[in-house]
């Protein structure tokens, strides 16, 4: 990308600042411009790539984002993807100014999961068959009870009508694309919100102290940390290698997504742990990862799923 990682990264976190977690920065998303990261120039977007989207959406978990980004980034891609449609241009050019539409972060055909789905003017409709804008105006919306409050999900039954973008085969290709784009989103809010813990666990360990010794100069707890991170290192430097990699199926990302969060759960565990009796206060900080490490790690299906499916593509390609 025309704009190197780290200077994207710098931007991110320099325009969200601060240590203030699960804030709401759509207005913020909007105007640096990030829903257009991936749209073509001659579309209107910066034609930046995945990883480019993916700096953003790890920075995005690193203070625990509530806002709709993944899912206003499928509908995005979506339209940006089905050229054939009247006022496709126009749908785009609201989607990336701000306006919201969402879109199911579960990859099964119902509109389950479904951020902000209330506040929505249009909800994408996934299939192999057809992928479909739906107006939510007629639309029935339920709240959706999740553990992690960070993000408000909902269970959507849609009225008549809608925009068909793709249908048949034009269908099941477009639908994979938007599968992977969900899995390294994803796979990108975990390793923000590992990185982000850990941090803020070394800088506790550094901080507290017990028998006039800060807890960082323990052994034990030395090493535990450098599991973490070892942990961390790996599954940061496969996502970035699978995101560059135009050639990654959609078993591979998959596979990619489920490691990604386990890390983020098992790093949030500890993190737990590490911080004493203070870590399992509900409502410290140290529970807004851990509860958006379990939410990742079943949103776009979980680890057995995952892991069974790229084992078994293992099996064949060995005969």
């Amino acid at each position: 990308m025309s704009m190197t990682r780290a200077e994207l990264q710098d931007a991110a976190r320099g325009a969200f600042g601060g240590d203030e977690l699960a804030v709401d920065r759509w207005d913020r998303v909007v105007e640096m411009g990030w829903l257009t990261m991936t749209v073509p120039e001659a579309q209107g977007g910066l034609g930046l790539g995945r990883e480019a989207a993916g700096v953003i959406h790890s920075e995005m978990g690193r203070t625990v984002v509530p806002d709709p980004a993944i899912a206003q980034a499928l509908v995005i891609e979506a339209l940006s993807a089905a050229d054939a449609v009247p006022d496709r241009d126009d749908l785009l050019a609201r989607a990336m100014g701000g306006e919201v539409m969402t879109a199911s972060l579960s990859l099964g055909d119902a509109l389950d999961c479904v951020p902000d789905a209330d506040r929505a003017s249009h909800v994408l409709s996934v299939t192999a068959e057809r992928i479909a804008l739906l107006p939510l105006a007629a639309a029935t919306i339920t709240p959706r009870a999740t553990w992690d409050t960070t993000r408000r999900l909902f269970d959507v039954v849609p009225g008549t009508g809608g925009i068909t973008l793709a249908e048949g085969p034009a269908a099941a290709t477009l639908a994979e694309r938007l599968q992977q784009t969900l899995l390294l989103a994803l796979a990108a809010d975990a390793l923000g919100g590992a990185a982000a813990i850990l941090e803020r666990t070394i800088a506790y360990l550094e901080m507290r102290q017990q028998f006039g010794r800060p807890l960082a100069l323990f052994q034990a707890l030395k090493h535990r940390v450098a599991d973490m991170k070892t942990w961390l290192s790996a599954a940061e430097a496969l996502f970035w290698s699978r995101t560059t990699d135009p050639a990654a199926t959609l078993a591979e990302i998959g596979a990619l997504k489920a490691h990604a969060c386990t890390v983020y759960c098992a790093i949030a565990e500890d993190a737990v742990q590490l911080h004493g009796g203070i870590g399992l206060t509900m409502e410290y900080y140290c529970h807004l990862f851990l509860k958006r490490a379990m939410l990742d790690a079943v949103l776009g299906s979980d680890a057995d799923y995952w892991e069974e499916r790229a084992g078994r593509r293992a099996l064949r390609a060995t005969g």
